[in-house]
């Protein structure tokens, strides 16, 4: 059984993660993250910067080659087992692509990143088990996001003028979720509503609708 944890950059997709796979016994797959090394340059560069060494074209090159090792990894876990994603290359796409239609990566570039996705999608295919039982979606406001990311404190995330692109991405999530998202059945959880952290009455709530969701799949 392979789940994948998605939605907006600090909605707690990580925390989630973490609490699935405790609650599953499964292995957990992390979003490559602390360990990536442009990700920090991605956040902080000027747009000067950003145009003369191609940050965005690399990050999403990092993330495609690193989430493709991730899902190949945990869909094997899965086949005799139970695997959790925080984040996988399902969703890759949607951040290529606002990069692209806000003029960070030219059209060669996004020409380039589809042509490896669809190679790296067709392989993935000839895995077992490789699809999800299940993509876990979370949701939330904006006031949610930016709160949430400002709590977390990673420090080249708060740079203010990141709140436009952090805007950008929300706006246009749902979207993808609907047209372009069709590897799984979909469980949208609404963390306006649902403080897992915090509240242990939540994240039981939570995790039993998971869990039932799960169930109902055949």
């Amino acid at each position: 059984m392979l789940i994948v944890v998605g939605g907006m950059i600090g909605l707690g997709k990580t925390t989630l993660a973490e609490y699935l796979s405790e609650y599953f016994n499964a292995n957990i797959y992390y979003e490559s993250v602390d360990d990536n090394p442009i990700l920090p340059l991605y956040y902080t560069a000027s747009p000067e910067e950003i145009q003369a060494k191609r940050y965005p074209f690399l990050l999403q090159l990092y993330f495609l080659n690193s989430r493709f090792e991730t899902i190949k990894k945990a869909a094997l876990d899965a086949t005799n087992g139970k695997a959790v994603i925080d984040r996988s290359i399902y969703e890759d796409w949607y951040f290529a692509k606002i990069n692209y239609d806000l003029g960070r990566m030219s059209d060669l570039e996004f020409s380039i990143y589809e042509k490896l996705l669809h190679n790296m999608m067709a392989e993935i295919d000839g895995i077992p088990k490789k699809a999800p039982k299940l993509m876990v979606y979370l949701d939330g406001s904006f006031e949610t996001v930016i709160d949430h990311i400002k709590r977390r404190g990673r420090e080249y995330e708060l740079e203010p003028g990141l709140v436009d692109y952090y805007k950008t991405l929300w706006n246009g999530y749902g979207d993808w979720l609907k047209n372009h998202y069709k590897a799984s059945e979909v469980l949208v959880i609404n963390t306006d509503n649902y403080n897992i952290v915090d509240n242990i009455d939540d994240r039981q709530t939570v995790l039993k609708m998971i869990e039932d969701k799960l169930n109902s799949i055949k």
